[in-house]
């Protein structure tokens, strides 16, 4: 992982959460080689080609996983049915619930693709 996505996984101030998110933040890099490693406004992201892929946040009862409006209304389904309390933008996992590592796969790849001819960082 990149010097800032350690720094922002180190002010975790709870020792399962860090553990947690650098797994979660590991998986992806692992999972997605090719995606970019890039910290802006205060979180880790993930670009491709420039273009914004997924980003990740902390709160104290839960982390979330932003992908873009379009793409949470893409998943509504599988979001719902596992109960990650979804925004409008962004999915909230409690730190109780298991990370289901297969839908997110399935958001990231469909992110990549979708946005395959994107030039801009945000969908337009």
């Amino acid at each position: 992982m990149i010097q800032d996505f350690e720094e922002f996984v180190d002010k975790i101030e709870n020792s399962d959460h860090q553990a947690r998110m650098r797994h979660v933040l590991e998986w992806v890099q692992a999972e997605f080689p090719q995606l970019e490693q890039r910290y802006a406004w205060n979180q880790p992201m993930f670009t491709d080609h420039g273009t914004f892929i997924i980003g990740f946040s902390v709160a104290k009862s839960h982390m979330a996983f932003a992908p873009e409006g379009v793409v949470m209304e893409h998943f509504a389904t599988g979001i719902a049915a596992d109960n990650y309390n979804p925004g409008k933008k962004f999915g909230r996992i409690k730190w109780t619930q298991d990370v289901d590592y297969e839908l997110l796969h399935r958001i990231i790849a469909f992110n990549i693709a979708d946005k395959a001819e994107c030039t801009t960082f945000w969908r337009k």
